[in-house]
């Protein structure tokens, strides 16, 4: 995809002029080109709190999630003067996590890869490596009698402006027809992928099915999809 670095800078230093900095004085903005081709911005948020204020690049994930989603690929970040702009630590962090390794950031006399500004950057496969996939924990010691039985349902939702997997475990194994105690059993925490809430799914049960955010459905669970679900959900979902 090709870059306008001239055009995202403008619009970051456009939305730098909306920063709100009534302690610091010291105004950012950021632009991102999308994978899809949009371009979305974020400025910097202050409050009388300096602990709680909202970096520039915090207001541009949100923007993201918020517009459709997708994956980052190239930012400019700007101060004042309208120069590039390094992000800070927690913001590399949370770049990485939206943007990946090949995510571009502007600066002089490059743009630099994440890989360059986060080397050895720490992610959720780090987690998986040690534990496991993230959110495939047991089942609760008052729940084990329903291990195997039941349906789990895991779907998309939006937590802090980013997009996270959730979803809950049913009692009724959804045949129709049946006469079945139905009732929702257990909630799912917050996962970072739909790999990792289905993964939690199966630990429960083998009947789990994806939701999609236009709540579509798929079968993750194991044999034939049940009668309704018309595909077979693919972890690269």
């Amino acid at each position: 995809m090709e870059i306008d670095w001239a055009a995202l800078r403008a619009a970051a230093i456009e939305t730098m002029r909306r920063a709100y900095t009534p302690v610091s004085d010291f105004p950012v903005g950021v632009a991102g080109l999308v994978d899809d081709g949009r371009v979305i911005v974020g400025c910097n948020v202050e409050n009388a709190s300096l602990g709680m204020t909202l970096c520039a690049e915090c207001g541009l994930v949100s923007s993201l999630h918020a517009t459709g989603g997708g994956r980052l690929v190239a930012i400019s970040c700007v101060d004042a003067t309208g120069a590039p702009l390094m992000p800070c630590g927690r913001c590399r962090q949370l770049l990485w996590e939206h943007g990946g390794p090949e995510l571009l950031v502007e600066a002089l006399p490059r743009p630099l890869r994440m890989t360059e500004l986060l080397p050895h950057a720490f992610g959720y496969e780090d987690m998986e490596r040690v534990t496991g996939p993230v959110g495939a924990a047991d089942v609760p010691a008052e729940l084990a009698k329903w291990r195997g039985r039941g349906t789990v349902f895991v779907h998309p939702d939006l937590s802090g402006g980013a997009t996270i997997w959730t979803g809950y475990w049913e009692r009724s194994s959804g045949e129709p027809g049946t006469a079945e105690e139905k009732g929702i059993l257990e909630e799912a925490p917050n996962l970072p992928t739909a790999a990792a809430a289905v993964a939690w799914g199966l630990v429960r049960t083998p009947r789990v099915v994806v939701v999609d955010a236009e709540g579509g459905l798929s079968w993750a669970g194991e044999g034939e999809a049940p009668e309704g679900i018309p595909q077979r959900w693919e972890e690269q979902q």
